[in-house]
């Protein structure tokens, strides 16, 4: 059975995690291999990641066919990049470098039809008419404001970006890796209080285990580019460990 944004909607408001993965590379293919893992939703990352923004309408078409709901981060918190992937097909958006509370609303208004909002009508295919809006949690501002964060009135969920959050936050050595880890559980608890569903990349699943404990809703479990270098390397090894010594 497909997941879809309502599902995902009723499974956090039972508490129930969702995982997922997230995507660098392009194409259709890949989209479908990544759903069949049998993830909830699959990101396709439009800030970071080589997908070009006219391959999104198959890739969220082969996503949902393959039985996971497709998701786009977004390539900014700007207003038409906010709503151009809810045109392609996506059924949610996880939007980077919010600052604060009032930053958040202007994104949840960007996925809202009037009256609601100011989303503009020119579907090209079928996105969802209340997609999901989830804002991420990566910088210090927004940090700071996370309880009005938490409030904001349409939101559907925050989601915490390790890697951009220690570098606002000055915690990126080995050092202050507990520190930073002590800061996510805070956010998630704090999320987890105020009744929000709560998102955290993970680079492991034994990392979206202890997440999930914690109770955070919304675990990415792996991203596609570093899984499939792993893999590669690791086989590699296996073979060459296993030919013998290099006869040059």
């Amino acid at each position: 059975m497909s997941v879809s944004e309502v599902v995902l909607r009723r499974r956090w408001s039972a508490g129930q995690p969702c995982h997922g993965v997230w995507s660098l590379l392009p194409g259709a293919v890949t989209g479908e291999v990544l759903a069949r893992t049998g993830a909830d939703y699959v990101v396709v990352d439009l800030q970071h990641g080589a997908m070009a923004e006219a391959e999104l309408p198959g890739v969220a078409a082969a996503i949902t066919a393959a039985g996971a709901i497709p998701l786009v981060r977004t390539r900014s918190a700007a207003f038409a990049d906010v709503g151009r992937p809810l045109d392609l097909g996506a059924r949610g958006v996880i939007v980077p470098n919010v600052r604060d509370a009032d930053h958040a609303q202007e994104v949840v208004a960007a996925c809202r039809y009037a009256p609601a909002g100011r989303r503009s009508i020119g579907r090209l295919s079928g996105g969802a008419d209340q997609p999901l809006v989830i804002v991420m949690v990566e910088t210090a501002t927004a940090l700071d404001d996370l309880d009005a964060v938490l409030a904001v009135e349409g939101l559907d969920g925050v989601y915490v970006g390790p890697g951009d959050l220690s570098l606002s936050l000055e915690l990126t050595r080995d050092a202050h890796r507990e520190e930073l880890r002590g800061v996510l559980s805070s956010i998630i608890a704090r999320s987890t209080a105020a009744g929000v569903p709560v998102g955290v990349h993970a680079y492991s699943g034994e990392e979206a285990a202890g997440y999930a404990a914690e109770g955070a809703t919304m675990i990415t479990v792996a991203v596609d580019a570093a899984s499939l270098g792993e893999v590669m390397t690791r086989h590699l090894g296996v073979a060459r460990a296993r030919r013998g010594p290099d006869p040059r």
